[in-house]
């Protein structure tokens, strides 16, 4: 992963951005030598929250069945008829 400077980012920030967009690969940027931000394509982006979207889906469904907050397959047949209609 590239790593620049937040000057660097001020200054030539449209370079930045056309590398991004071309290479897809995320710059870190630094402040005072320290991370400060990530820049990434819009579709990169796009792609982590919806992955994102799913992985706190699949844990709310773990942490469902953890506190047994579950149904039974004729149960879940019914409450889903019940929504279909």
């Amino acid at each position: 992963m590239r790593t620049e400077l937040v000057t660097t980012l001020k200054r030539q920030a449209t370079e930045l951005l056309s590398d991004i967009e071309r290479d897809k690969e995320p710059i870190l940027i630094t402040q005072h030598g320290l991370p400060s931000a990530y820049l990434v394509d819009v579709e990169s982006y796009e792609l982590m929250q919806q992955r994102m979207t799913v992985l706190e889906a699949i844990a709310r469904g773990e942490q469902a069945i953890a506190e047994g907050r579950v149904a039974t397959h004729a149960q879940a047949r019914t409450r889903l008829a019940r929504w279909l209609k």
